[in-house]
């Protein structure tokens, strides 16, 4: 049925993490599902699915165990929305994302606790999913296993060299060799995804091969820069692995980088085969309520056209995905002019400590909502009994420092969409 002509169950609004686990779990609800945007922003991803790493953020605590360290954010922060969801529920929601990530070309490795996987800064990242390809990164650190770290010359974003320097005292036997990819001479600069492109051929791989094969010596381990394949980076790493004889792994570059468009195009599979229609070039510019039926006004290149739905769910993001905006006045929702939380002056947006460990209080404005996670005003009244809201855009949390922002806009999906197939009446589970 043409979307002109239908009736949606939920729209979906925004493309990032949240709207994407929103559309695929609405979907195994039994509803039917457009999904609007055009999931740009995943492409600045690393490919990791973050849960909960650090907490309280004031101390710079880190939590081997994602689950347990909820649970302590329940206590200190009740209001906050990975708090209102819970473990066991972040648990199922994010394993099923990876479970259906996998299936659609990204596999993660299986896990209970959170990994610690070397940077391109030259850091560790607590994280909680991992893709395959980057797994024995974390196991080369935490074991301390001689690991070799190769550098491709002309490739800017990154610098094995950098990594040497800034973790030789935490991994005395990490060392690195810097090595010219085939058929670069006389290129001055390199690019991440015409490497990741170029090693899916079997002449360019092989070559890589076998310059690093001699620069193995002693290592038990050798790390990359992700460009193991774009598409077919499961294959690539395989092939990387079975050639060099020891555990090969990814290390998470800068923004956009490959594993994030890998993490795009998975998403895209997994809502696909999910059923999800979806309207990639439309940008949503106006909702209006009437009882239960929402209109929402699409803008693309072809002009304006509206499409109704029963539910809508809002994934806009923060400042980056233009789910809120700032003026010089306040902090705004600019599609519905929703009530933001936020210091009532400017004045106290920020901490006078650029650095301060407690982060700013601007990191923690959004909208506010009851307990079937849709939005509500600054009196605690429900706008629409069907608009509901996920991820990033909500208040109270600062996934940037409790590095658990894929964990937010997961477990926010799974529970909005689980309040709203109750509402539904729907049969089943995700």
């Amino acid at each position: 049925m043409n979307s002109q002509d239908q009736l949606w169950d939920v729209a979906v609004v925004g493309a990032g993490i949240a709207g994407m686990s929103a559309a695929i779990f609405a979907v195994s609800k039994g509803l039917s599902v457009l999904h609007i945007g055009n999931g740009s922003g995943l492409v600045f991803g690393s490919g990791l699915l973050d849960v909960l790493a650090v907490h309280p953020v004031k101390d710079s605590t880190v939590h081997k165990d994602p689950w347990h360290g909820i649970e302590l954010l329940r206590k200190d922060e009740p209001s906050n929305p990975l708090a209102l969801v819970g473990p066991k529920a972040m648990e199922v929601a994010v394993n099923q994302i990876m479970e259906a990530l996998g299936k659609a070309g990204m596999p993660y490795e299986p896990s209970t606790t959170n990994h610690f996987v070397p940077t391109s800064m030259g850091t560790l990242k607590g994280t909680f999913g991992v893709p395959t390809t980057m797994t024995s990164g974390a196991k080369a650190f935490e074991n301390k296993w001689p690991t070799l770290l190769i550098e491709i010359r002309g490739l800017r974003e990154f610098s094995a060299a950098q990594m040497v320097h800034t973790m030789g005292d935490k991994w005395p036997s990490l060392r690195f060799e810097k090595i010219e990819f085939p058929d670069s001479k006389g290129v001055f600069e390199l690019y991440a995804t015409h490497l990741a492109t170029a090693l899916e051929t079997n002449k360019t791989r092989q070559a890589v091969i076998d310059v690093v094969r001699p620069l193995i010596g002693d290592a038990k381990a050798v790390g990359f820069p992700a460009i193991l394949g774009l598409s077919e980076s499961t294959a690539v790493h395989k092939a990387f692995e079975d050639a060099l004889g020891v555990p090969v792994f990814e290390i998470p570059t800068m923004p956009t980088s490959v594993p994030g468009l890998r993490l795009k195009h998975s998403f895209e599979v997994a809502a696909a085969a999910a059923g999800v229609s979806r309207r990639v070039q439309s940008v949503v510019t106006g909702v209006k309520f009437d009882n239960d039926i929402a209109t929402l006004t699409l803008q693309d290149a072809t002009g304006n056209q509206e499409i109704q739905a029963k539910a809508v769910i809002l994934a806009t993001g923060r400042f980056m995905g233009r789910g809120l905006f700032a003026d010089r006045e306040k902090v705004r929702e600019p599609l519905l002019d929703l009530f933001v939380e936020q210091p009532e002056s400017r004045e106290n947006w920020h901490s006078r400590d650029f650095f301060a460990k407690s982060g700013h209080a601007i990191n923690r404005c959004g909208l506010l909502v009851d307990s079937k996670w849709r939005p509500t005003d600054a009196f605690g009244a429900v706008v629409w009994p069907r608009l509901y809201a996920v991820g990033s855009i909500l208040a109270r949390q600062d996934w940037m420092r409790q590095k658990s922002g894929s964990g937010l806009a997961i477990g926010t999906a799974w529970a909005a969409v689980s309040a709203m197939s109750d509402d539904f009446g729907s049969v089943g589970g995700v």
